[in-house]
């Protein structure tokens, strides 16, 4: 095993005098090809490319002497040391560490970002990073090749938002391009690039923050707002019981889809929003369209909101993770299913209507729950009962895909 390991941020400027000692002293040195090329690394040090961290991590396990790992940014920050410390490997580190590339990336935009989601696109995690981006209005996105800026402006196709592109931060090719994301793809950008995205509407600042990231106390607490939160009288589908109902049913998260199909108000739309899961929400009625767009003004949450019927709307949509159908019935329910989305939620007001959609359901392989939801509102005056509603409540959940 390796007597010491160190490893080494460097982001374009002057090493450190704790670096300098440790490069000098070093019998094995790995990085990238431009890290192995810098002055200071000793001529008679062994050089490690570094592709694969767990390959590298190996070699550093069964090196007698003295290593050091050079990294561009800050290491700890969705760097190598995670890598580096796993207990497979057995290895204790030191950490020197320089200026990441997100935080060089938003000073050199000129922008706060303690209120900014980061987020990691690779091959495996673009479409999940994408959602975040459609979700919040600062996002800072470290890219890797096939998931770097086109890409990324390709899936936003119908959202809006700017791109200030950072190439090769802290080198003599750096470079800062700032163009809408619809462009991104007719250029070609080098690696590494950080995307910083933002755009969409953003509500009034309130005080200066407490917590990095997405306030998560922001808008009101609780869920499944009475009517009134959404401007009055809500549609047969969408009382607050079912609602909530639907919420848990379907759990969205950070860096989900959700289709809001027949969104109404706009009451779901928004609650699905609230946990930070990128939303469109679908209606076939202006008038409805324009009323949830007022609520997400007014919550302060992103949504795309999407004019048209089902279920021919839904083919140029971009692929959802969870979904809720509050209008069409079955034929849109199988429309959904087609999708392959990891659960769907439904409601019917008969049970003729319920079967009909749990077996179109089961046929594209969901498995299937239905619930009888009942809610009695009392006037707490006199106890007396003021309205009552009943809905059959349909979840689908796919067997073979992640929960």
């Amino acid at each position: 095993m390796a007597d010491r390991v160190t490893v080494i941020g460097w982001d374009g400027s002057p090493l450190a005098a704790a670096a300098l000692s440790a490069l000098g002293a070093a019998t094995l040195v790995a990085g990238a090809a431009h890290h192995l090329e810098l002055p200071e690394v000793p001529e008679g040090a062994e050089r490690v490319r570094l592709g694969s961290v767990a390959l590298a991590a190996r070699r550093i396990a069964g090196h007698r002497g003295t290593a050091v790992v050079l990294a561009d940014g800050d290491p700890g920050f969705f760097g190598v040391v995670r890598t580096l410390r796993a207990p497979e490997f057995g290895l204790e580190v030191e950490v020197v560490p320089a200026v990441s590339s997100v935080a060089a990336a938003f000073a050199r935009a000129g922008m706060p970002w303690d209120d900014a989601q980061v987020v990691v696109a690779h091959s495996r995690t673009l479409r999940r990073a994408v959602n975040v981006c459609r979700a919040h209005t600062k996002v800072a996105v470290l890219t890797s090749p096939g998931a770097g800026p086109a890409e990324l402006g390709l899936l936003l196709e119908g959202v809006h938002r700017t791109f200030v592109i950072c190439e090769e931060l802290g080198t003599a090719r750096e470079q800062v391009t700032i163009l809408t994301s619809d462009k991104a793809a007719d250029h070609t950008w080098r690696d590494p690039n950080v995307v910083i995205v933002i755009g969409g509407f953003v509500a009034a600042a309130q005080g200066s923050g407490w917590i990095a990231g997405r306030d998560p106390g922001g808008g009101p607490r609780g869920w499944a707002l009475p009517a009134g939160a959404y401007g009055g009288a809500l549609g047969e589908g969408e009382t607050d019981l079912l609602r909530a109902a639907q919420l848990a049913r379907l759990g969205p998260r950070v860096g989900d889809l959700v289709w809001d199909i027949g969104s109404g108000s706009g009451a779901f739309a928004v609650e699905a929003a609230r946990t930070g899961a990128a939303v469109i929400a679908v209606d076939r009625s202006p008038g409805s369209c324009a009323r949830a767009e007022h609520s997400a003004r007014r919550y302060g949450v992103q949504m795309q909101i999407v004019h048209g019927s089902a279920p021919h709307v839904l083919e140029d949509l971009p692929e959802p993770d969870v979904v809720r159908v509050g209008g069409g019935g079955a034929e849109v329910v199988s429309a959904v299913a087609d999708r392959r989305p990891q659960r769907i939620v439904a409601h019917a007001a008969t049970r003729d209507a319920a079967e009909l959609i749990g077996r179109d359901l089961s046929e594209h392989g969901y498995d299937v729950e239905c619930a009888l939801i009942q809610s009695v509102e009392l006037d707490t005056r006199a106890w007396t009962e003021k309205e009552r509603s009943v809905a059959f409540l349909l979840s689908g959940r796919l067997p073979d895909r992640a929960p």
